[in-house]
C-alpha cells in the first residue's frame, strides 16, 4: 500500500490504520517510537496489544499460531512481532553455508509460511513486524508492500531534527518556541532520544503554559552551560576575540570535551558561516541563506550565520573550515595533547583582524 519514513507516521495522526506494518531501519529510538505510536492509536480504536519475539534459534511458529488463531477475550487485536538482531546473524549464517538445502528449510520456509500467513490478515487483526536490522528479509517487505505499510526509520537529516523535536513535543501535548527548537538541535544534534527525554523533562515541571521555552529546557541547580554555547556561538560570529575565548574556558570547566565543543559546536557554525558568506558573495538574499541551510529565516542559528559571513568572508571562513576539520582529525588520531589550546588558537586565527591573519599551524603539532 505505501512506504513512508518514520517521521511522517508521526505526524499523521488522523490516518486509517493499516493491516500490516513493517518497522526496520538503522535508529533504534525511532522503531520504537514508531511502534508506541501504533500501540496508542490502535488502543484508542479497541486494539489489544500482544507483544511476540523471536531471537537466536526461535522461528516465527508462536506468531503464526496468534495470527491464525481466535481469541474470546481480545477479538480486536494488534499482534506485534520483534525480530532480535541475533535471529538476523542466524539467518544469515544459514543463507552463506554450503548446504542450499538446510538454508532454505531453515529461515526461508520459516519467513515463506509468516508470509502466507500474513496475507492471509484481515478484519480484527493487526500486524506489526519489528526487525532490529536496517532491512527486512525480501519475502516479508514484498507482502508489506502489498498489503500495508512499510515504516523506514533512517537516521534524520539536518533539516530534519527540528522536525521530529517539534513532533515530539507535540505528542506530548507541547509546543515549541523557535528558540527552543534551535536549542534542541544544537545541544543534541542528530540525537532523537536525547532530544525526546530533554523535551519529557520540560514536560513534568511545565504546568502554567504548552509552549516550551528556553529557559525550561535548562540543566537547572546552578548556571545553565547551553546558554553559554550559544553565546560562544555568538561571540565568534560578531569577532569578540576576548569575550568568546572566556566563554570557551567557562564551557571546559563546566565539564564539556574539548572534541565535543569543536566537533558539535565550532565546526557547525563555521561550515553555517561559510555557506552564508558563499551565498552572499553571489548576491543571494537572507532567505536564499536559510533556504540552503534548512531552517528558517527567523532561526537564530541564520541570524549568527549571515553576521560571521559577511564578517569573515568566504576565503577566511574557508581556511577556517579546513584547520578545524584537520584539528578534529588530529585530536581522534592522538596526535595533539593540548586540545584547549589548539582551539584557542584556530578561533584566534579566525577572528584576528584581516591585516594580522597568520597560516594556522595548530592543527600540525603533535606530542
Amino acid at each position: 500500500m505505501a512506504v513512508e519514513n518514520a517521521l511522517n507516521f508521526l505526524r499523521g495522526g488522523a490516518r486509517s490504520l493499516a493491516p500490516i506494518y513493517l518497522i526496520a531501519g538503522p535508529q533504534p529510538f525511532l522503531r520504537e517510537s514508531v511502534l508506541e505510536a501504533l500501540r496508542l492509536r490502535s488502543a484508542a480504536e479497541g486494539f489489544q496489544y500482544r507483544p511476540f519475539q523471536v531471537g537466536g534459534s526461535d522461528g516465527y511458529g508462536a506468531t503464526i499460531r496468534e495470527l491464525e488463531s481466535a481469541d474470546l477475550f481480545a477479538p480486536k487485536r494488534l499482534i506485534a512481532c520483534r525480530v532480535l538482531k541475533t535471529h538476523r546473524e542466524r539467518a544469515g549464517a544459514d543463507d552463506d553455508s554450503s548446504d542450499g538445502l538446510e538454508g532454505r528449510t531453515g529461515g526461508g520456509a520459516d519467513e515463506s509460511a509468516l508470509g502466507a500467513a500474513l496475507e492471509r490478515v484481515g478484519g480484527p487483526v493487526q500486524v506489526a513486524m519489528v526487525y532490529e536490522r536496517d532491512n527486512a528479509p525480501a519475502k516479508i517487505r514484498r507482502v508489506v508492500e502489498k498489503l500495508g505499510t512499510v515504516i523506514n526509520c533512517l537516521r534524520p537529516y539536518d533539516n530534519q531534527v527540528g522536525q521530529y523535536a517539534e513532533v515530539f513535543a507535540k505528542n506530548l501535548g507541547l509546543k515549541l518556541s523557535f528558540d527552543a527548537v534551535d536549542l534542541l538541535v544544537a545541544r543534541h544534534g542528530s540525537d532523537l532520544a536525547a532530544i525526546h527525554n530533554a523535551i519529557a523533562k520540560a514536560a513534568i515541571t511545565n504546568n502554567e503554559s504548552s509552549k516550551v521555552e528556553v529557559a525550561d529546557l535548562g540543566s537547572g541547580g546552578g548556571p545553565s552551560r547551553i546558554p553559554e554555547l550559544f553565546e560562544l556561538a555568538e561571540s565568534i560570529a560578531r569577532g569578540r576575540p576576548g569575550e568568546a575565548l572566556a566563554l570557551f574556558d567557562r564551557a571546559i570547566e563546566t565539564g564539556r570535551d574539548a572534541i565535543e565543543l569543536l566537533a558539535l559546536e565550532v565546526i557547525p557554525l563555521v561550515r553555517r558561516m561559510l555557506v552564508a558568506a558563499s551565498l552572499l558573495e553571489r548576491r543571494k538574499t537572507p532567505a536564499d541563506v536559510a533556504r540552503a541551510l534548512g531552517m528558517p529565516p527567523s532561526s537564530q542559528l541564520i541570524v549568527r550565520a549571515i553576521d560571521g559571513g559577511r564578517r569573515f568572508g568566504a576565503q577566511r571562513l574557508m581556511r577556517a573550515h579546513r584547520d578545524a576539520c584537520k584539528l578534529d582529525a588530529n585530536f581522534k588520531n592522538g596526535l595533539i595533547r593540548e586540545r584547549e589550546q589548539a582551539i584557542s588558537a584556530l578561533l584566534l586565527d579566525l577572528m584576528a583582524p584581516a591585516d594580522s591573519v597568520r597560516s594556522p599551524t595548530a592543527g600540525t603539532r603533535k606530542v
